[in-house]
């Protein structure tokens, strides 16, 4: 479990979090069911970081803009690359092959581009907009954390790797469904329950919940028929995607 822990911490966050022996599959699962507690201390930075702003009289896109960018530099940004780089390849309109070598390029092209400002612009304005206060700054965290359940969707079993090395290879389809399942019904539970106390109607926690589920499920498979599985960059786009609904979805 310290290995798994020292994984999913290492892997979402700039926290270090010391090496670890070689990755089994028993590692890999419990790594990502446990993503949402790993990010812990980057949703209550980022959630404390929104709050401050918002008691600095920072107008609301500002904020979230602030609190957008603590969440890129706390996770090295790795999640925007991924999204970006899954964008270029799934839009490159060649086969397999040449779109995942399009994704593993350094370079980011027109469609990557796009996709980061929608969803940046998204996230931010969704954001200012919730961060009234205390409360809804700990709701903003807490949307962090949940949103990190993706990733128990993007490496279910049955769901295969794209490639045979990286990260996304080791990790690729090693949770076990009833794991994932379960992991998203307590992802249902909390975001409704975090939407009750801070305010807002319990049944946008559940709706941004199943929006961001349905969301991440129709990303893998695009990717599955698309590239023949999942990467790294996949999941890192299935985290954003996850957030981006969730985040929006609160404030409708």
């Amino acid at each position: 479990m310290l290995d798994a822990l020292r994984l999913s911490v290492g892997t979402l966050t700039i926290v270090p979090s010391g090496a670890i022996a070689d990755i089994d599959r028993r590692t890999a699962a419990r790594a990502m069911i446990i993503a949402p507690l790993a990010v812990l201390p980057l949703a209550i930075t980022v959630a404390l970081l929104g709050w401050l702003g918002r008691i600095a009289g920072l107008p609301p896109l500002a904020v979230g803009l602030l609190v957008v960018g603590g969440l890129a530099l706390g996770s090295r940004a790795l999640h925007l690359d991924g999204l970006a780089d899954t964008v270029d390849g799934l839009g490159s309109g060649w086969n397999a092959e040449r779109s995942l070598m399009v994704m593993r390029r350094g370079d980011v092209g027109p469609m990557g581009v796009v996709a980061l400002i929608v969803v940046i612009g998204l996230q931010a304005l969704a954001v200012g907009e919730l961060v009234q206060g205390l409360a809804g700054a700990l709701l903003v965290g807490v949307v962090v954390c949940c949103s990190r359940a993706a990733l128990c969707l993007t490496c279910v079993r049955g769901v295969p790797a794209a490639r045979d090395n990286g990260l996304g290879s080791a990790v690729a389809g090693s949770v076990p469904r009833a794991a994932a399942a379960g992991c998203w019904l307590a992802v249902l539970l909390i975001m409704t329950g975090a939407a009750w106390l801070s305010g807002h109607r319990p049944a946008s926690g559940a709706l941004a919940t199943v929006a961001a589920a349905l969301l991440v499920a129709i990303l893998i498979y695009r990717c599955v028929r698309r590239l023949g599985g999942v990467t790294g960059d996949v999941m890192g786009a299935a985290i954003e995607i996850a957030f981006t609904a969730m985040i929006v979805m609160m404030i409708l």
